[in-house]
């Protein structure tokens, strides 16, 4: 009965929102024997890029950990394709869709996590007079950044569909967290000036917006207690009184696992085309509450603010050092006298500007680029924000062998 009062809304062929949900801002090449939706096939598209791929090596909350255990962004971003399956499948909704928004919603995310992120907005705020979140960042990977092969070999923008985009740019799940409604209209997705200023256009989108905060409530925990940043007695005291709480479960059997399945059937259980998606009044306390443990007990530990430190510095190390190089339209050749001390960040580095500017080089290299070009070199501040996309792109990984780079002899 749910599936079918979900279906009517959902987004389907028929639905009035459907046209605008599968428009693209340019139209993209198609084969005659397709058997993709367009949602399936921006799925692909995203599980094709570099963006996608380089979220195995970026922050989640634990940064270049030496355990494969610890849960990294590309876990991140499956886990919350999980949840919003599941919930987006037995509503009755498009499945589809919330697997391309899910993901899709952390590409361009910074190196080092939220630190990261706290560091490069900074930077952005002062350089340029512009705000950094990172659903904006990633809104901005996906329409200008990443790019793949056209049916050609001609490099071309991913151009995926409206609905796609909107739900990474409206993705947030610190907000807002109950009783999500879709917008209704379908507005210009740069307009949106901060996180959580407005709902989806889509239900699958609020659905993803609500799993991304089911999918690492637990798996923070987990992975907290993995690398004894959570002591087993801070974890029984606390969470045997959550538990006492809110459920029956023992504190040992508070797991992701558990925690997670709890949610998606309280959530599948409460949500309604009249109640919107949302919780019952306890597990909504209940994600709250752990919510402001994980807060007290692990984001703000004092072995993380030493890792904050340390990726600030680092941030810092490759911005200034690119930052010194700017000599107008001729950067590329300034950058070049440094290619024999520097030479994976100055060959990387020029490459990237060589893609997105506008550049003699750029045509030097035939007619291979079709993407939109995001820098005239002429101009500092573009100049600025080419080495903000560089960074934001990194790896942690990369961005640790850049500064070793740097700051070797």
């Amino acid at each position: 009965m749910k599936k079918a009062l979900f279906a009517k809304v959902g987004a389907h062929e028929g639905n009035p929102k459907w046209k605008a949900s599968i428009s693209r801002v340019t139209p993209i090449y198609k084969r005659t024997d397709d058997i993709r939706s367009e949602f399936a096939r921006d799925y692909n598209r995203i599980l094709h890029s570099n963006a996608y791929r380089r979220l195995k090596h970026k922050t989640q909350v634990f940064f270049a950990t030496s355990n494969d255990h610890i849960c990294t962004r590309i876990e991140h971003v499956n886990h919350v394709a999980s949840v919003s399956y599941t919930i987006a499948n037995y509503l009755g909704l498009n499945t589809e869709l919330t697997n391309a928004i899910a993901l899709g919603h952390d590409l361009g995310h910074t190196p080092f996590g939220h630190a990261g992120e706290e560091f490069i907005k900074g930077i952005l705020q002062n350089e340029i007079g512009e705000t950094f979140w990172h659903e904006r960042n990633s809104l901005r990977f996906v329409d200008k950044c990443e790019t793949l092969p056209d049916n050609e070999g001609r490099e071309r923008n991913l151009n995926l569909t409206y609905a796609v985009r909107d739900g990474i740019v409206c993705h947030c799940g610190e907000v807002d967290e109950n009783s999500i409604f879709p917008r209704e209209e379908a507005c210009d997705l740069y307009s949106v000036q901060k996180a959580g200023q407005c709902a989806p256009f889509t239900w699958e989108g609020c659905i993803v917006k609500i799993s991304d905060k089911i999918a690492y409530i637990g798996r923070d925990i987990e992975d907290a207690l993995l690398l004894k940043i959570l002591s087993v007695s801070e974890l029984k005291k606390e969470l045997t009184k959550i538990s006492r709480e809110f459920a029956d479960a023992k504190a040992s059997e508070i797991n992701n696992t558990i925690l997670m399945h709890d949610f998606i059937i309280d959530l599948c259980r409460t949500s309604s085309p009249e109640k919107g998606i949302a919780f019952s009044p306890k597990y909504l306390e209940l994600i709250n509450t752990l919510k402001n443990f994980n807060s007290q007990y692990i984001y703000c530990h004092e072995r993380l603010a030493n890792y904050k430190r340390l990726a600030n510095l680092i941030i810092e190390c490759i911005y200034q050092t690119l930052l010194k190089a700017y000599s107008g339209k001729d950067t590329i050749n300034e950058l070049n006298k440094y290619r024999e001390i520097y030479p994976s960040l100055v060959n990387n580095f020029c490459e990237w500007l060589v893609k997105y500017s506008d550049t003699e080089n750029r045509e030097m290299k035939g007619s291979k680029y079709r993407n939109e070009i995001l820098y005239h070199l002429e101009n500092r501040k573009d100049y600025i924000q080419a080495i903000i996309d560089y960074i934001s792109g990194m790896t942690d990984n990369f961005a640790i062998k850049i500064f070793n780079e740097i700051t070797t002899f």
